[in-house]
């Protein structure tokens, strides 16, 4: 069983939205992310995603199994227990991921330069 997932896991300054990058659906990084030790249940996933409701949390996790990057497995048991998992396509994304970070730390100053500029009508 993985360790418990931090309440303080994402940084709520994260400019995550202010990238010129998605990973998925609009969470769907954080999922991938929140994935990466192993399987969680939905429960599990609320916590460092407080800030996402349940159910865009819901849709985003279909659309990460639709696009065969994470599983969803149920199982008959009372109550009935529900674990999403990365799958290896899910897993090649971290290489890119971490390259985004990287790409990011050195140029959104820049990117947010661009966007001050064209809000203000142009250089």
């Amino acid at each position: 069983m993985s360790e418990p997932l931090p309440r303080d896991l994402f940084d709520p300054a994260c400019p995550s939205n202010a990238t010129p990058f998605q990973i998925g659906p609009k969470w769907g990084g954080m999922v991938l992310v929140c994935l990466r030790d192993g399987p969680r249940r939905f429960s599990e996933l609320r916590v460092p995603m407080r800030r996402v409701s349940a159910k865009v949390l819901a849709e985003t996790l279909r659309a990460l199994e639709r696009d065969g990057m994470i599983t969803r497995t149920a199982y008959a048991e009372v109550p009935p227990r529900v674990e999403y998992a990365l799958t290896p396509l899910g897993r090649t994304l971290f290489p890119a991921m971490d390259a985004c970070r990287v790409w990011v730390a050195e140029h959104l100053p820049a990117v947010l330069d661009a966007r001050d500029d064209y809000a203000r009508g142009g250089a």
